[in-house]
Parts: C-alpha cells; structure tokens; sequence
C-alpha cells in the first residue's frame, strides 16, 4: 500500500494554520530558526493540540512523517 502524500499546506491546513504559499513563508520566516537539537514538536511555536498531532504522527512514522520532517528542516534553517 502507498502511503497518501501530504503538502505542506495540507500540513498546514491540518494543524489550523493558513494554509497559502505566502502565509506558510510567512510562518517559516517568523518562526525560525528552531533549535536543531529539539525536536519539531518540542518548539514553542506549537500550541498543546498542534504539539501532540506531530508527535503522534512521527511517532507512527504515519502518512503524515516525511511532511513533518520537512517542516521541521525547513524551520531549522538559518535565515540569510
């Protein structure tokens, strides 16, 4: 079975954020740099809900994962 492939506006969309290309650049580039020794859903940036959907997600290594992976590098990257 193939897993379901997940943007990061569905990502978005899943976590209650703005979910446009513009409001999502606009999220990474307010929010980072993260600490690259935390996890994503240890940041601060999280609500408790929003926290617990990543963990559990990546937790279960679900649908969701590789898309979470990819938010989490995306907001540790260092602004140039």
């Amino acid at each position: 079975m193939d897993k379901a492939y997940h943007s990061f506006s569905d990502l978005f969309k899943q976590l209650g954020l703005h979910s446009d290309p513009q409001s999502i650049e606009s999220f990474l580039k307010e929010h980072r740099p993260i600490n690259a020794s935390i996890a994503v859903f240890e940041s601060a940036i999280w609500t408790s809900d929003q926290s617990q959907f990543l963990k559990e997600q990546l937790g279960k290594d679900a649908d969701w994962s590789e898309v979470i992976d990819q938010l989490g590098l995306a907001l540790q990257a260092k602004i140039m």
